[in-house]
């Protein structure tokens, strides 16, 4: 009997000691695509009250264990109450997709055993030193532009000794680079370091450093070109992943320049421009074309080396395709390359060619022209090894004791796209443009004005990219290649979809269910046309990946879209809505091409830090010359993604969302600049009227809310109450009857905007608007504009609890109601029988007059005013309601 005891009570303590405390509230976690080991941020949102501060969280697998985990908070719910409103949290993932967040006041995390220690002193000799453990790495400020020294600790004696170095920049500033060619031949650039600073989010087991500098030419005629790098350094790893962005300062034609402006971005009325310049042929003549541009290294291996990397089999489209490793010996025949390559520019009918044929049937209304071939190359010496149509987009090099890997996200997405070894000099090179490939021309395809203009916005596009570098100790090649997808293949984690809708950081939404087929099918639908059509098209290319088009014509399609309206937010809240990595990949596609290529980043000064000691130095700054007054506005969609500028066409929101969910900080840096350029309110009163300033105001409250900074509150405080008192000179509708379709800027900027201020004159206002749109319903657009008046009747519910209002909303979103289709996305064989089914289970009007521009089978644009920014939030209130 006391044996029995002895062991019923041990089996009861070792039960307490598996069965962790619960110290506070918990919500579930799930790593998508995991990979054991893999660095993991996760944004999340907390309700308002719901937690106090990110030193009251901790991270626990399924089964209960705890695991080290770095917090942040990224803002409030400030200025109504500090309580936390978005966090990261930062982890290596175990071997497990499912993890449990723990948090409340009586929760106190574990701490880290490995950290990072680094310094960064920016003085004029200054830089980084940087030490995770395995590795040590240093930037100079007067270095070569990149990594200048990496050493690898292969004895693990916690020291670095100048036999263990594995990798350094190449001299001569070309650490990284950014090279021009025009009629005057190839100009190499020279990268310059200005600083290094650690970004939020920064700490013990993850630390970010922002590298700012600068490509410099040897010709007077090249612009100098900003570059930035993000550089992520992780506790106790022996990888780093750098994002890279590059601005093209350079001329891109041989037009003649007039002196003015175009009279839809003027900033004035004495000098504009004329649109009539179509005999000038100079617009289709390239002058500065980006000649090549990438990162790299020297690495310090034995000579004798050799290479591996994995190549896809089959088709470029087969996204489930097995790979075939290819591994080369590297002798001397010279460099080995891995390119890939993509289809051409292929030449499209502009929008305004249809209307002017009025959208006759057999007008060729789409793309036309090269094939779309993909093809990646294994090559060495010019002679070419292995040949496939897609590799997977890294390389790694090993001597047989220790090795470098490199690995580009988006390889054949954001093609071209190259990796090469050159034995003779023992460098290492990631290609954002592969000069192989040829210089890429921004020059005009045509003459033809688009978008209401004729001009080359080309200068000031930006692109970012993604890479990894791994420095290891001859690992096998399946475990590089692990590594190598942290990046190239990267997990994504997310909260359960009703944590994220209760939240209510996005107002009254409901999570996505098969309750309501006919309305949750006809937003699914629509994004999964979306995605066939960015993938059979393909809206690929370095400087098209992530955007879509906007209209499908007679089986092509026509007009990128340069996310109006906020086209990468839809995505945003869908992954949110379904919990769906593949929205993840969209949205963040979507929202770095947008806050990359569609907009204007150049010229731009420089800010001035003050971190030189001499006065002299501020004066000097003064002296160089000011910025663009267009700096940080949008492109408006076009035939080509930089033919047109719009006075309003530029949308954050979904940028913000980048920066909560992703940790993404190049969006919240190039939103501040948009709301920076607000600021200015360079177009005077035109600036602060109609679609201008509701889309305005939408904007800047996220970035109050992202930022807190007092010089955005004042300016949208005062726009705010601009709003209102329009609101009174047009009959309580907060909008002018010429912009119908822009009731949801008005609605969600103005809805935020209470929320986080309790400001009840909006919500008055909001109230008024509804009964407004209840009464005069909008049909200046027809369907664009009276199926966006949904959201306001909704609030008009909220705020009033005023049935008839919700029953309104309901009565008009009959419309939107969808059958269902008789086959999944990818059995279809080609877009115009995938196009024909989707117009068959359409219950949307035709137009009386005009394109059915908001009919089933389009894209994203019209769609967001109709679709994607009311039925999430009648979802809510029909099951709040128990409405059938």
């Amino acid at each position: 009997m006391r044996i029995l005891i002895t062991v019923l009570l041990a089996c009861f303590l070792l039960e307490s000691c598996t069965d962790p405390e619960t110290l506070g509230k918990q919500l579930e976690i799930t790593v998508e695509n995991n990979k054991e080991g893999a660095p993991i941020t996760l944004g999340i949102p907390f309700p308002k009250g719901e937690l106090n501060s990110v030193d009251h969280m901790r991270l626990l697998t399924a089964d209960g264990k705890e695991i080290p985990c770095q917090t942040t908070e990224v803002s409030n719910w400030g200025p109504a109450d500090d309580s936390v409103k978005w966090a990261w949290v930062f982890f290596f993932s175990e071997e497990t997709t499912d993890y449990v967040l723990e948090y409340g006041d009586g929760v106190v995390p574990m701490q880290p055993t490995e950290k990072i220690i680094s310094t960064n002193n920016m003085r004029p000799q200054g830089g980084i030193d940087v030490n995770t453990g395995p590795i040590s790495f240093s930037i100079h400020k007067k270095g070569n532009g990149f990594l200048d020294e990496v050493f690898l600790d292969s004895n693990k004696d916690g020291k670095f000794d100048p036999e263990e170095l594995i990798a350094s920049s190449p001299e001569k500033h070309r650490g990284s680079f950014l090279d021009l060619l025009d009629d005057a031949g190839l100009d190499a650039s020279k990268a310059v370091i200005n600083e290094v600073f650690r970004e939020k989010g920064s700490g013990p087991m993850h630390t970010i450093f922002r590298v700012e500098g600068t490509y410099t030419y040897s010709r007077a005629d090249n612009n100098l070109s900003p570059f930035t790098m993000w550089l992520h350094a992780y506790a106790g790893k022996s990888y780093i992943k750098v994002l890279h962005t590059m601005t093209y300062t350079g001329i891109p034609d041989k037009h003649t320049p007039q002196e003015g402006e175009h009279a839809n971005i003027a900033t004035q009325n004495a000098k504009i421009l004329t649109e009539q310049t179509e005999d000038d042929m100079g617009w289709t003549q390239p002058n500065d074309q980006i000649a090549a541009s990438g990162l790299q290294l020297k690495y310090h291996l034995d000579d004798d080396v050799s290479v591996s990397m994995p190549l896809y089999n089959g088709s470029w489209q087969n996204d489930g395709a097995d790979t075939q490793l290819e591994e080369i010996a590297v002798g001397d025949q010279g460099p080995l390359q891995l390119l890939q390559k993509g289809p051409g520019y292929r030449k499209s009918t502009s929008l305004r060619s249809l209307y002017l044929n009025n959208f006759d049937d057999n007008e060729k209304s789409g793309d036309t022209g090269e094939s779309l071939d993909f093809e990646a190359t294994v090559s060495q010496g010019g002679k070419e090894l292995a040949k496939t149509e897609r590799a997977k987009g890294w390389m790694n090099i090993t001597d047989g004791k220790r090795g470098v890997g490199v690995g580009i996200k988006n390889f054949m997405k954001e093609y071209p796209k190259g990796i090469e070894v050159d034995p003779s000099t023992g460098i290492l090179l990631g290609s954002v443009w592969p000069k192989e490939n040829g210089p890429m021309s921004f020059a005009r395809h045509n003459t033809e004005p688009d978008g209401g203009m004729l001009d080359n916005f080309a200068q000031g596009i930006t692109k970012t990219t993604e890479f990894i570098y791994y420095f290891h100790e001859n690992e096998a090649t399946d475990q590089v290649g692990q590594k190598m997808d942290y990046v190239v293949d990267a997990p994504v984690a997310h909260a359960t979809p009703d944590w994220y809708t209760a939240s209510k950081v996005y107002g009254n939404m409901a999570p996505a269910s098969a309750e309501r087929p006919e309305f949750e099918n006809a937003l699914q639908y629509r994004y999964q046309w979306w995605a066939y059509s960015q993938k059979h098209e393909p809206w690929y290319g370095i400087f098209n990946y992530g955007d879509g088009k906007s209209y499908f014509f007679n089986g092509r399609w026509v007009q990128w879209t340069n996310n109006e309206p906020t086209v990468d937010f839809m995505l945003w809240t869908n992954f949110m809505r379904t919990g769906d990595p593949e929205y993840f990949k969209l949205a963040q596609a979507m929202s770095r091409h947008t806050m990359d290529v569609d907009n204007i980043h150049w010229p731009k000064k420089r800010t001035y830090y003050g971190e030189v000691n001499d006065a002299i130095d501020f004066w000097n700054y003064e002296d160089e010359p000011e910025s663009t007054p267009y700096l940080g506005i949008g492109r408006r969609h076009a035939n080509e993604h930089w033919y047109a500028l719009l006075s309003a066409h530029v949308w954050i929101q979904g940028w913000i969302a980048d920066y909560y969910l992703a940790a993404d900080h190049r969006a919240l840096e190039v939103a501040k600049m948009t709301g920076d350029t607000y600021i200015k309110r360079i177009w005077g009163e035109h600036d602060l009227r109609g679609r201008r300033l509701y889309l305005s105001v939408l904007n800047l409250v996220e970035l109050y809310d992202a930022t807190k900074l007092n010089k955005y509150r004042k300016e949208l405080d005062e726009r705010v109450d601009l709003m209102l008192e329009l609101q009174e000179r047009q009959g309580g509708n907060l909008l002018l009857d010429r912009y119908g379709y822009s009731q949801t800027y008005v609605a969600q900027g103005l809805y935020k905007y209470q929320q986080i201020t309790g400001n009840e004159e909006v919500r008055k206002a909001l109230l008024k608007h509804a009964r407004w749109v209840r009464d005069v319903p909008p049909l200046n657009h027809e369907m664009e504009s009276y199926l966006a008046t949904i959201y306001p009747l909704l609030l008009g519910y909220e705020i009033s609890g005023e049935k008839v209002y919700l029953d309104e909303a309901l009565a008009r979103a009959e419309k939107l109601k969808i059958g269902e289709l008789p086959k999944s996305p990818e059995d279809y064989p080609n877009a115009s029988e995938y196009s024909e089914d989707l117009l068959e289970i359409s219950n949307l009007p035709m137009s009386k007059g005009r394109f059915t521009n908001w009919q089933t089978n389009q894209g994203l644009r019209v769609f967001g005013w109709t679709h994607a920014y009311n039925i999430p939030y009648l979802l809510y209130w029909m099951d709040r309601e128990n409405i059938d």
